[in-house]
């Protein structure tokens, strides 16, 4: 798996290291990546997915990891996660009896 957020898509980035001397070398800024299990709701089933942590922090803001899909743009999600949404887009849609 790449060192990427499934569901915000923040991923490594590069810069500098400066010492006092002012030399530069090259270096990785790695996002703090978790492998969670979150419950959705509205599916009934567990998610496994690749979470950054402040994409936690906002999933446990929004209500819940089917809040959060629901209301976020399908252009940063994962293809799995861009699946899941999917998923609870035909339940939400879908008229109860």
């Amino acid at each position: 798996m790449s060192r990427k957020c499934e569901l915000t898509g923040k991923a490594v980035m590069s810069g500098n290291n400066v010492s006092h001397a002012n030399n530069k070398n090259r270096r990785k800024f790695l996002p703090n990546l978790h492998q969670v299990t979150l419950h959705s709701r509205l599916l009934d089933e567990k998610v496994y997915l690749k979470v950054s942590s402040k994409a936690l922090r906002t999933v446990e803001h929004r209500g819940g990891i089917d809040e959060y899909l629901i209301k976020e743009s399908s252009s940063n999600l994962s293809p799995k996660a861009q699946t899941i949404k999917k998923r609870l887009a035909k339940v939400v849609n879908t008229p109860s009896e």
